[in-house]
């Protein structure tokens, strides 16, 4: 009922800390003082008006529209209240709703249908990701504790498995059929910044047959065929929808069990994971024999304060990750690889765009050029991999740098960054534990594998990964072997995982959807090919007013 009443247009209370202040504790101790709560003027209804409404329902008048009117303003009120109690107390409108007499008629109902839905967040071994994603969990368990006695599966994907492959959901199906198919629906899957009202979910997720094959979530599309699809349905790619995994996504348990089943007997041909959300989408969808993926309004990547988020189920932290002081820009150390070719007219750009924000920049090279200046790094320019060059780089950067610097970003001459944003994102990370940050993709995650961090959005490291992998003796097998892929081996062989952020990009912003990027405050772009990258620089990742506020939300007018 509640949630009926506030999809309409109820005032909205305007708190008032001095005419509240002691409200709280006499409502919780029982006691008969009246809250002084500043409602909506609207609200504001005389004892003798509600007596008069008394003295209507006698008289059978109530049936009216102007009474049914008045009965919906009453319930508006109620509702304003609630959220309006809850809010000065610290606590959601469902937590508040389980401490009021006569709590949720339903709410056996709604405890059962919880237990049918298996909550999965995908989640990352690095303690800031950790810390995020086991936040999400307790919201979700304080919520169903709030509804019914009876507690929802929860599970995070890095603990899932020792498997590595975990990550990319597929391997896990087998476990899902095996373990959840018989008292499960669902299973509902999340990003560690996700947002879930379990109440909405539910209604939600009831709308749609449980027992058919169900493949739902907030849709994209392509807007032009792209590389990091392998310009899959080039003549019209907008016809393909797959799941921003941001708002959240969810199989039906018949669909679980038959990608089990396929998954069994048809191992993964693909060798590459690159763009998950998408190489999902196409595995269920089979080339047209499997379902595709129902959109659903209200799987949101909307902020949760946002006018749209009223309507939502799910909606997502839209705020740029900021920990603390933003780490110094002396602690990070910039490596640019390039080569002699690029001199002339890759360079340049990097001068013109992100050079000046940073402090301590190198250009490594096979030729020195004074200019510049270029570092010849003694390593021959290869075609392809450069893995003899990233380890010069790796090595100079352990043995020849300040000894106290924390922090190494390897970049190629055709990466756009911005560093001020990188300054805020590494504030949460502890330069004590190895990491290895950047965009993640996966080799041979099917069976076995490993996960590496991809070259062109740019390679995070901090002093205590390099010198891990230094001590381990693990090296390039050529000069020109893949270096990020190398290196992904090299830690996955040391159990340290890589840690994944959507904000670095291996392409250009209109490889990605613009909805994908709507909600996003992104740290880089890959590529020069037929785009301006100055333009791009300048539209995407200069440094701006909004960026230098804690906690601004990256709002683009061109989306």
């Amino acid at each position: 009922m509640l949630e009926k009443y506030h999809s309409q247009s109820c005032p909205a209370p305007r708190p008032s800390r001095s005419r509240w202040k002691s409200a709280p504790a006499a409502a919780r101790r029982g006691g008969q003082r009246r809250l002084a709560l500043p409602l909506p003027r609207s609200c504001e209804l005389e004892e003798r008006d509600a007596a008069e409404m008394q003295r209507g329902e006698e008289r059978g008048w109530l049936g009216t529209p102007s009474a049914s009117a008045a009965f919906f303003l009453l319930s508006c009120c109620a509702w304003a209240l609630i959220l309006h109690v809850a809010a000065e107390n610290g606590k959601d409108w469902i937590e508040l709703l389980s401490e009021m007499p006569g709590k949720h008629e339903h709410s056996g109902q709604i405890s059962k249908e919880l237990r049918e839905i298996v909550f999965v967040i995908q989640s990352q071994k690095n303690s800031y990701h950790l810390k995020k994603a086991d936040g999400l969990k307790r919201s979700i368990l304080k919520q169903a504790a709030s509804l019914g006695k009876e507690m929802p599966t929860v599970l995070l994907t890095h603990q899932m498995d020792r498997h590595e492959g975990t990550w990319t959901i597929l391997p896990l199906m087998h476990e899902f059929s095996v373990s959840y198919s018989k008292n499960s629906s669902w299973i509902f899957f999340c990003e560690e910044d996700t947002r879930i009202q379990i109440v909405k979910l539910l209604k939600t997720l009831s709308r749609y047959d449980k027992a058919k094959e169900f493949f739902l979530g907030k849709a994209l599309h392509d807007d032009e065929s792209t590389i990091i699809h392998h310009y899959a349905f080039a003549e019209n790619p907008t016809v393909f929808k797959f799941p921003d995994f941001a708002a959240g996504w969810a199989l039906s348990i018949p669909l679980v069990k038959k990608l089990a089943r396929r998954l069994k007997n048809e191992p993964l041909k693909s060798d590459f994971t690159i763009d998950l959300k998408h190489e999902i989408a196409l595995y269920i969808w089979e080339k047209g024999n499997g379902p595709q993926l129902t959109p659903v309004p209200e799987f949101c990547t909307e902020d949760f304060n946002s006018p749209n988020g009223v309507t939502c189920a799910t909606t997502f932290t839209n705020f740029f990750p900021q920990c603390g002081d933003p780490v110094k820009k002396t602690d990070i150390f910039i490596a640019v690889k390039t080569c002699r070719k690029f001199h002339g007219d890759r360079i340049p750009i990097v001068k013109q765009t992100w050079e000046g924000e940073a402090t301590f920049i190198e250009y490594y090279s096979d030729y020195a050029e004074s200019s510049i200046p270029t570092v010849d790094i003694g390593v021959p320019n290869t075609e392809r991999g450069h893995c003899g060059k990233t380890f010069a780089i790796l090595e100079r950067f352990l043995n020849h740098s300040p000894a106290k610097m924390p922090w190494l970003v390897i970049v190629d001459d055709d990466t756009l960054i911005s560093i001020s944003r990188l300054q805020k994102l590494l504030s949460c990370y502890d330069s004590s534990e190895p990491v290895i940050l950047g965009e993640r993709y996966g080799y041979g995650l099917g069976s076995g594998g490993y996960s590496y961090i991809t070259g062109g959005g740019g390679m995070v490291f901090n002093r205590e990964a390099i010198q891990k992998l230094f001590a381990s003796k693990c090296r390039c097998y050529s000069n020109d072997a893949p270096d990020d892929m190398v290196i992904g081996m090299c830690f996955s062989g040391l159990g340290i995982p890589v840690t994944h952020s959507p904000l670095f990009h291996q392409a250009r912003p209109m490889d990605y959807p613009k909805d994908f990027l709507s909600h996003q405050v992104p740290i880089s772009f890959h590529k020069h090919w037929n785009v301006d990258p100055v333009k791009i620089y300048f539209t995407w990742l200069a440094p701006k007013v909004q960026d230098l506020e804690y906690g601004s939300k990256h709002v683009r007018e061109d989306l």
